[in-house]
């Protein structure tokens, strides 16, 4: 990929690449000695048994240092992809991109590290472009489990990469628009020199779930239930965060939120126009004097999560969250590889305390194709 100038466009994953989380995405155009670099994501992974005392890894961007870096483009709110920020900025001081629902939640994490004033954060539209130098960027809008995720197609002199981000093909998402399949077939017929993807279930045969199928189901399997009712799911998934609220509504309850990361993230979809046909959250002094049979706990904490709802709930530490024999727990939720003994941990915590579980082993009808859904 050489002209007879000697300009190169390189591609340097410094995480990402072949493990789950911790994104960090360089591109590099120009000689080797005066290159020019644009950065896609800056993510965290999660430690886990094998790191023990560990809770959060970030990427080493060392192999960047002295090096001119044009921009940081973020393709959606996930904590792999955004979560390392607050911690790498300050080595990188590049001005960020990002379309208005992950801005938002940047914007959350440069508070909390005191460099709101000092990072540059500028708001992309759906379907905007970016122009860095060298690198012309289109922000494709496509579906995933989060609001606003997008892929860039990378334009240089020497070609077009199309950087996915995380995607899947859902044409009933809920929440947000649909892929732009005419963005990618444009992209295609104008050519494209490489797909840089990224999906954690991109190995797995079959059809990918549509989140309409969920919403349905969620009404099916909610609203014969008595007694107090929980459901665990990523607090990121606001498409499903929409549609346990509406199955909630449909069983005659109102949603608690139970969790820091679920108050955050639904006003940031708030902020951007979503969850505006829900009835309003309860709040906790509300849920303390409501029935039972008329509330919903949405929690985080699915994974397993030590400080999440869940997690306070099965120990009998949350504050508001009671569960106890004759309720229920739901995990709305896949399970990502390497939480499996977290989460287990977690259910048989509840199951102690005499809670019914709904997951993908527990559930009596799970070979039905639409509930399996609502587990995933």
């Amino acid at each position: 990929m050489k002209k007879s100038n000697q300009d190169e466009l390189v591609f340097l994953p410094l995480g990402g690449s072949g493990e789950i989380g911790m994104n960090l995405n360089a591109y590099g155009f120009g000689p080797a000695h005066d290159r020019k670099w644009i950065i896609v994501d800056v993510g965290v992974t999660f430690g886990d048994l094998s790191t023990p005392g560990v809770d959060i890894i970030v990427p080493d961007p060392e192999a960047l240092k002295g090096e001119k870096i044009l921009g940081i483009l973020l393709t959606h709110a996930h904590e792999d992809h955004i979560g390392a920020l607050g911690w790498l900025w300050p080595r990188i001081q590049a001005p960020l991109y990002a379309t208005p629902f992950t801005a938002y939640l940047i914007r959350d994490k440069l508070r909390e590290q005191n460099l709101l004033q000092e990072a540059k954060l500028h708001e992309v539209p759906l379907g905007g472009t970016v122009n860095l130098g060298p690198f012309e960027c289109e922000f494709v809008t496509m579906t995933h489990s989060i609001a606003e995720p997008n892929g860039i197609a990378i334009k240089t002199p020497l070609g077009t990469v199309m950087h996915t981000g995380d995607w899947k093909i859902d044409d009933t998402p809920v929440v947000g628009s649909r892929t732009d399949a005419k963005a990618l077939t444009r992209l295609g017929d104008e050519g494209v020199l490489a797909m840089v993807g990224d999906s954690t279930n991109v190995f797995v045969d079959g059809v990918a779930g549509s989140e309409g199928d969920v919403a349905g189901a969620l009404v099916d399997l909610i609203k014969p239930l008595r007694g107090r009712v929980a459901v665990g799911c990523f607090a990121s998934n606001v498409a499903r965060v929409h549609s346990v609220a509406l199955a909630a509504k449909a069983a005659g309850r109102r949603v608690v939120l139970a969790g820091r990361s679920m108050h955050r993230i639904t006003a940031a979809a708030k902020h951007v126009g979503l969850l505006g046909d829900l009835p309003p959250f309860l709040t906790d002094e509300e849920a303390r004097v409501w029935a039972p049979d008329e509330v919903l706990y949405l929690c985080t904490g699915s994974q397993g999560e030590a400080r999440a709802a869940l997690s306070r709930v099965a120990d009998g530490t949350h504050p508001v969250v009671k569960l106890g024999s004759g309720d229920h727990c739901i995990f709305s939720s896949r399970v990502i590889p390497g939480n499996e003994l977290a989460i287990g941990d977690l259910q048989d915590r509840l199951a102690d305390r005499g809670v019914r579980l709904y997951t993908e082993k527990d559930h009596p009808a799970s070979t039905c194709p639409a509930t399996r859904a609502v587990m995933s």
